[in-house]
């Protein structure tokens, strides 16, 4: 992959050598120049153009050459990924996983388009489909999107008044919007040196955060002592760079919070998910076609495919006795000693018998199944 990256590198290097001289610019300068020696000498109109067809030639010839060494790279850099890269992703592929569910299908689209503010994309695709869009969802993002474009100017004034009226909403979530830009905005006045308005902010919005915040609060009163050369000071990571955006992050994901929302797309998870499994489908499937075996457990890999934390959300329990992950059909049971083992495992262990008495196998108490009771992780 080195190899690929360094070549890529190279590529782009040459485009933005290409972009730094504009041959544009390079033609339009030759045209000025000539321009400026005719009108200064009417009589050499004639070996004015002259000289102009030939520089006008000169410089369409070191375009071409240069577009040619550009695209000459990019071919070679196109065959050398096709000719690495010769797996068929076709093969990890269910072409029926979306037999009879085009309706949700499309109704994830037409959500993601409007969840990214792609609100016209994402009514064309709705009406085109025969969807139908609630009104009251697309306005709900149209605020959210008004909020977060105020956020990145870094006005702060609506998603103040949004956390104040979802007060109560967000604090059942534990959420500390509310107190995060209240204290950006308190940063903002004391950084623009209006050290009596901030303290002035302070006394008014601080007090309710008080018992949660303490700390915190303590910290940004102390920080006006070091106003003068904050970033050198104990309290630089109160104007972190990245505070902005992280305010932003927050907001959109406690607003798709209250509105019963993922904070991502299900659409944009499907295919990060999607993507990162790939290569260990792909592999799965070369080594099932060369075994001549196929995989018939339902909802259930014969492989673990390892993904990124922001791409977790189900705790995952493994079955101690079979083995096999919990289903809903197979869910977890725990046994009145406290082990936990699946459903199947228990039938099994308490053969088909609900009053029957059987040892755990992990230690020596005695069980039964009537007495076992579902674990919901």
């Amino acid at each position: 992959m080195e190899s690929f990256i360094k070549d890529y590198d190279k590529i782009i290097k040459k485009q933005r050598t290409l972009e730094t001289n504009d041959p544009l610019d390079r033609l339009i300068a030759v045209v000025n120049e000539a321009k400026e020696k005719i009108r200064a000498d009417p009589s050499s109109v004639n070996s004015s153009l002259a000289a102009l067809g030939k520089s006008i030639k000169t410089v369409s010839n070191g375009i071409s050459e240069e577009h040619k060494e550009i695209q000459g790279s990019l071919s070679k850099y196109s065959k050398a990924i096709d000719k690495k890269f010769t797996a068929d992703m076709m093969a990890a592929i269910n072409p029926h996983a979306f037999d009879n569910k085009e309706n949700i299908l499309r109704s994830t689209i037409a959500m993601h388009f409007i969840r990214q503010g792609n609100f016209e994309i994402g009514d064309t695709f709705a009406k085109e489909t025969g969807l139908t869009v609630p009104d009251s969802m697309r306005h709900q993002f149209m605020e959210m999107f008004d909020i977060v474009a105020a956020l990145k100017e870094d006005n702060l004034e609506p998603a103040l008044q949004w956390a104040t009226r979802h007060r109560s909403g967000l604090e059942k979530r534990s959420s500390t919007l509310e107190f995060k830009l209240h204290r950006q905005r308190y940063l903002q006045l004391l950084m623009g040196r209006q050290v009596q308005e901030a303290i002035a902010y302070a006394r008014k919005n601080f007090a309710y955060f008080g018992n949660r915040h303490t700390q915190e609060i303590f910290r940004l009163m102390c920080s006006i002592i070091y106003m003068d050369h904050i970033k050198t000071s104990p309290y630089a990571d109160l104007i972190a760079p990245n505070t902005n955006a992280d305010i932003q992050h927050m907001f959109t994901r406690d607003f798709c919070s209250l509105i019963g929302l993922s904070c991502d797309s299900p659409l944009y998870v499907s295919v990060t998910v999607g993507t990162q499994a790939m290569p260990t489908m792909i592999k799965m499937a070369s080594i099932m076609k060369a075994k001549k075996t196929e995989w018939s457990q339902q909802q259930e890999l014969p492989v673990e495919i390892n993904l990124t934390d922001d791409t977790k959300f189900h705790s995952i329990f493994a079955c101690p006795v079979s083995k096999e992950q919990a289903t809903e059909e197979n869910p977890p049971m725990m046994m009145g000693c406290g082990h936990v083992i699946c459903k199947e495992s228990l039938q099994k262990l308490c053969r088909g018998s609900s009053n029957l008495r059987f040892k755990c196998p992990y230690c020596p108490q005695e069980s039964m199944a009537s007495q076992a009771k579902n674990v919901y992780f």
